[in-house]
């Protein structure tokens, strides 16, 4: 058991969550947290609206954090009595020998970092130089958009075009919002991801191509000035196929093959006091 004490997080003006990976359980939050988390909890803050991660399961992260790999995620908190989306780094701690922790650390994007309207309604694509070479030539789909303007889409490679099924002039065309899934609320999602450095792991989400299909997609998504004008770069990758094996491979970990019921481990799983527990209270 965790004993320690987390009172003095309460001096800090950034929310921080201390949460225990093997049960997704929330251990403490300072007050600058429980202010953002109203009634919610903190299952609700990674699942809500605005929430985006590249992990769904808090233990699958493990890896990649003792690795110091930068990873955020993108919470769904309230202000003033509205939700809205917060960029939280994540970093692991070991506070006991067989109890780690994750420590979410809310990042608060300073006021002088609001979006300011762009010029990149002239945008135009130079023939030559490192840029035009890199975007031309890259084999993985490329967008670039400016926050600013909506998430106007303000070019798209070759790569792009042929995955999402649209001839450049139509692809320059739509806003992000619009071959995003979440449609409008991806906006406030990437204000937050302007404001970041980039480099960290990416984020995943759901896009739609030109054909009505969807696709899953991780999305490295950073800020870029290119020709005086600051825009973000997308470099998008499908893995409608991994997360297909992903699923099949968790619905066989918990099911009889034979006759499709949950397997014994998992009947032994939700029948433990706490999750019986968890079950009535819902």
């Amino acid at each position: 058991m965790i004993t320690h004490n987390f009172n003095t997080l309460d001096l800090l003006t950034s929310p921080v969550w201390i949460v225990s990976p093997f049960e997704e359980q929330l251990i403490y939050a300072n007050s600058a947290a429980r202010l953002l988390m109203q009634d919610l909890t903190f299952s609700q803050l990674r699942t809500g609206p605005y929430s985006v991660s590249s992990q769904k399961e808090l233990p699958k992260y493990l890896s990649d954090l003792q690795n110091q790999h930068d990873i955020i995620e993108i919470l769904t908190v309230q202000r003033k009595e509205e939700e809205t989306a917060l960029s939280c780094r994540l970093v692991l701690r070991e506070l006991t020998e067989t109890e780690p922790v994750i420590i979410f650390e809310g990042i608060e994007a300073p006021a002088t970092l609001g979006l300011k309207a762009s010029r990149s309604a002239n945008y135009q694509r130079k023939k030559q130089g490192f840029y035009a070479r890199f975007f031309l030539t890259n084999s993985a789909p490329m967008l670039l958009i400016d926050p600013s303007r909506d998430g106007q889409i303000v070019d798209a490679n070759l790569a792009a075009l042929n995955f999402y099924g649209y001839n450049h002039e139509t692809m320059c065309q739509k806003h992000t919002w619009e071959i995003n899934m979440l449609g409008r609320r991806v906006m406030p999602i990437m204000h937050e991801i302007s404001h970041l450095p980039g480099g960290h792991k990416p984020l995943n989400f759901v896009h739609k191509l030109a054909d009505g299909s969807t696709r899953h997609m991780q999305t490295y998504a950073g800020p870029i000035e290119i020709y005086g004008d600051k825009l973000m770069l997308c470099i998008v990758h499908d893995i409608t196929e991994q997360k297909r094996l992903e699923e099949q491979l968790e619905h066989a970990a918990h099911h009889d093959a034979m006759t499709g019921l949950l397997n014994r481990r998992q009947f032994y799983h939700i029948t433990e006091p706490g999750q019986m527990q968890h079950l009535a209270i819902a």
